[in-house]
């Protein structure tokens, strides 16, 4: 037993109220070394003899360590715990005061979650594990109104480039929805809309004003309502880590210097704010002079920003902020945007661009969920770069399941390309089969799964600005067969609630292999997903339990043999089972 590596803290991913009556708790030790744990718990202010143990079950493995969970549910919503870990014959008791031989003989010294605060709780809006997302670069996805067009617009379907415009706006996804309903699409995440002098609009001008080439405050609102006509949510992309070179108080910084009322609202770190040997001598977004970074500790930007915040939500009935570079803004800020947005809207989505380990945002007072690309990587050296073999992959899929708590999983944001990095399509090699396949990990997993717009008709795309082509409408153009498999795996995600909230269990993932078998289950189904991520065809096989198993797309009834059921998988073939159907 390696006591090193056991490790457990009463916050985090590792204790947390699920609901008003339920505690999470979590315990990792090291990989294949303990047998089995229970947690010993009870409340500190009855006595000692109400003390009761309870069974921890394995949530997932990674490379080095085992972590295990169970939900506890104490009767007055105070908690304290220690855990029992047994190797064999061997026990050990693990607490606030560290390991020990003996159990412990009073309540001090336990570990503690004192008591279930409703404030505390981390409440993702339920629809979310439920969404199928659809991402827009509104500039390059239909024009639909020629008369807000740039003055220099460009042929729709021209090559796009760092600075040329096409003339997308929202009426043109106004005149597009029947293509998102027919998909399956059941929530938009724009990228922004707000006043820009780019086509990316990440340079904001103003805030308060919707880019006169992408329509009016109007036409958002005739957007907004016909998506929810159709049963679609619509978040929209705040950048409130910097704006842009023409936002006024930036302007007026930099025709008054220090002089400026403004000048304390963005981080100049040398008069004048210009550029010196190659810099900008103001913080940035990056080094990119054009987007200077604002100071959201200062009380009136912050102010300002919160009431953007608020101002979209109330006038055009938005369901949720994606928020821009959000590691690089206070958390102070994010908390009280939290409470201003859930105010005016408690089922508003808050999601955060982090492109890595987020578990500090997502404690229940700033994000809801962020933007997966821990998970998007891991998904892309398996399926597509080869980098992991089938254990790998499994054990880095393990670690991601147990970083966060349960509630922010099924609220993260699960994208396998965006605006920000080159298309799907491109990097499987135009390989379809290769493609296919990683999406339908991505539609079975724990999560709200994006597709970035032209995805589904095959639209390629290297890095910027090659992956923000125009959307080919010309159905001659579209790849429909895909387009076609996109509807089959949406269909499969809404029909079994085990993709969007069981649990996932690996059965078969071995070193040098690109052979994959998981399970999705829940109290009512079963799903198991056979897969082959490799060249070469290969035989799977996987034991099962007694009823009668489908298939999951079709519903024929498969054949199983003394209980196991044998698959032969072309080059980056699959196959879905099910057991218990809905």
């Amino acid at each position: 037993m390696l006591i090193e590596a056991i490790y457990h803290r009463p916050k985090l991913n590792w204790a947390y109220s699920y609901d008003e009556r339920t505690v999470h708790l979590r315990l990792r030790t090291k990989r294949a070394d303990i047998d089995k744990v229970e947690v010993f718990y009870g409340d500190k202010c009855l006595p000692w003899e109400e003390m009761q143990t309870v069974r921890m079950e394995k949530l997932a493995e990674d490379e080095w360590y085992d972590y295990w969970e169970t939900a506890v549910q104490p009767p007055y919503r105070r908690l304290c715990y220690a855990f029992i870990l047994q190797d064999g014959d061997a026990s050990i008791w693990y607490s606030e005061e560290g390991f020990h031989r003996t159990p412990p003989v009073r309540h001090l010294g336990l570990f503690e979650f004192p008591f279930i605060n409703a404030a505390d709780i981390n409440r993702p809006p339920a629809w979310v594990k439920d969404a199928i997302f659809y991402q827009i670069f509104p500039e390059r996805f239909a024009n639909g109104d020629p008369s807000n067009d740039p003055a220099d617009v460009q042929p729709w379907g021209n090559k796009p480039e760092q600075r040329n415009f096409f003339g997308g706006d929202l009426q043109g996804i106004i005149d597009h929805l029947d293509h998102l309903t027919e998909l399956g699409i059941t929530a938009l995440y724009l990228t922004p809309i707000f006043a820009g002098e780019t086509n990316h609009k990440y340079d904001t001008s103003d805030y308060m004003q919707i880019d006169s080439h992408f329509g009016t405050k109007e036409t958002l609102k005739q957007l907004v309502d016909a998506c929810h006509e159709k049963g679609i949510r619509v978040m929209l992309d705040a950048v409130f880590n910097h704006a842009g070179k023409a936002f006024a108080p930036f302007k007026d910084v930099m025709e008054n210097g220090p002089a400026s009322r403004y000048a304390d609202w963005f981080h100049v770190r040398e008069w004048p704010a210009t550029i010196k040997d190659g810099r900008p001598t103001y913080d940035t977004f990056a080094f990119e002079p054009l987007m200077p970074k604002l100071k959201t500790e200062h009380p009136e930007v912050k102010q300002y920003l919160l009431n953007v915040a608020k101002y979209w939500i109330e006038e055009c009935g938005i369901d949720g902020w994606r928020l821009d570079v959000a590691n690089e803004v206070d958390h102070k800020f994010w908390r009280a945007f939290r409470d201003v947005v859930k105010e005016v809207n408690p089922e508003a989505y808050i999601l955060g661009e982090i492109w890595h380990d987020s578990v500090m945002w997502l404690q229940g007072d700033q994000f809801d969920g962020v933007m997966n690309y821990p998970l998007s990587n891991t998904m892309l050296d398996f399926f597509v770069f080869g980098h992991l073999d089938a254990q790998a992959f499994a054990n880095k899929i393990g670690g991601l399941l147990a970083r966060y708590p349960k509630p922010a999983n099924e609220a993260c944001f699960n994208q396998l390309d965006s605006h920000d990095t080159v298309r799907l399509i491109t990097l499987c090699k135009e390989n379809t089969d290769m493609m296919k396949l990683a999406l339908l990990f991505q539609f079975s997993f724990p999560g709200a799964p994006s597709i970035y717009y032209g995805d589904e008709i095959g639209l390629t795309g290297e890095f910027d600005p090659d992956n923000r082509k125009c959307m080919p409408w010309n159905e001659e153009k579209q790849d429909r067969s895909l387009f076609a498999y996109y509807q089959q795996l949406i269909q499969l995600r809404k029909t079994y609630g085990s993709l969007r909230s069981g649990t996932l269990r690996f059965l078969h993932a071995e070193q040098q292999s690109t052979g994959l078998i998981y399970e999705r289950s829940d109290q009512s189904e079963k799903l198991i997903i056979l897969m082959n991520a490799g060249e070469q065809a290969q035989t799977l096989s996987v034991r099962l339990e007694a009823g009668a198993w489908s298939d999951a797309l079709t519903g024929d009834s498969l054949p199983v043999s003394d209980g196991v059921y044998t698959e032969n998988l072309p080059p980056y073939g699959a196959r879905v089972i099910v057991k218990g159907a809905r």
